[in-house]
């Protein structure tokens, strides 16, 4: 199984797995991208991941859908403008030799869903869209910042070497907030090195390392003292409970510049 991150808009990445000549994608949010690559590699197309219903992730889906007949798999909670298998928590569904299995990750949209999957000999993948992203998480457009919390806390007990397939390359910007909140986190400062120089050569910086975000990602160590205690000083009050501290670095993380 070959992982291929294409690039889309500005920022989006549209994850292709490649698997003896065919070829499943993962949110995309425009065709071009996809049909330049099936067309360049000989590839078809016969299988479609939705997370969510924002149109930067679903753009392309109707007429790849069309074109190739492809299955898409989507979450059951949303409503999506074409047809497609709806998917929830414990749904598990095959693609060639891949077993994927779904989560439902409610927070940055109500019924997101996230996709799992161990292909044989490598390390897990994980199709998360806009729930979790290296340094960061989603914003919180439907969802609450308890609903967003139970979310992370579902997708920190993956294994430790699955790769986290973001849908954003956001990586600078949101470790440069998370060094505002730990800035003498020695993992954090080496990682920030590391993916300056990656996209210093136009490089990804995706996908990330589960294990690493857990040393480096502000919204994975809300439950850390250095964290709580940066939290509490942003918002000038003692806050204690769970959810409150995630809503507080979550409104820091939107004011932030």
């Amino acid at each position: 199984m070959n992982l291929i991150p294409l690039p889309a808009f500005s920022d989006n990445y549209i994850w292709l797995l490649q698997h003896e000549g065919h070829a499943l994608v993962v949110d995309p949010g425009e065709a071009a991208p996809v049909s330049q690559w099936l067309q360049n590699n000989q590839h078809q197309l016969d299988g479609i991941l939705v997370t969510h219903h924002h149109g930067d992730h679903t753009g392309g889906v109707a007429s790849l859908q069309a074109q190739w007949q492809a299955q898409v798999y989507g979450p059951a909670q949303e409503k999506l403008n074409f047809d497609f298998k709806p998917l929830k928590q414990g749904d598990i569904f095959h693609w060639h030799d891949l077993a994927f299995q779904t989560m439902d990750v409610p927070g940055h949209t109500a019924g997101h869903i996230a996709y799992w999957t161990q292909p044989a000999g490598q390390a897990p993948l994980l199709f998360c869209g806009d729930t979790l992203f290296s340094g960061g998480c989603g914003r919180l457009f439907e969802g609450t910042p308890a609903q967003m919390l139970a979310t992370l806390d579902q997708l920190a007990q993956l294994p430790g070497n699955t790769r986290v397939c973001c849908a954003h390359e956001y990586t600078l910007s949101n470790l440069k907030f998370a060094r505002a909140v730990e800035p003498n986190n020695l993992q954090l400062l080496a990682y920030s090195s590391e993916c300056e120089r990656l996209r210093s050569k136009n490089l990804p910086t995706l996908p990330a390392i589960l294990a690493t975000e857990l040393d480096i990602n502000p919204f994975l160590r809300t439950r850390h003292s250095t964290v709580i205690k940066a939290v509490q000083k942003y918002a000038q009050a003692n806050l204690q409970q769970e959810a409150e501290i995630f809503a507080s670095l979550r409104m820091w993380k939107n004011e932030f510049k």
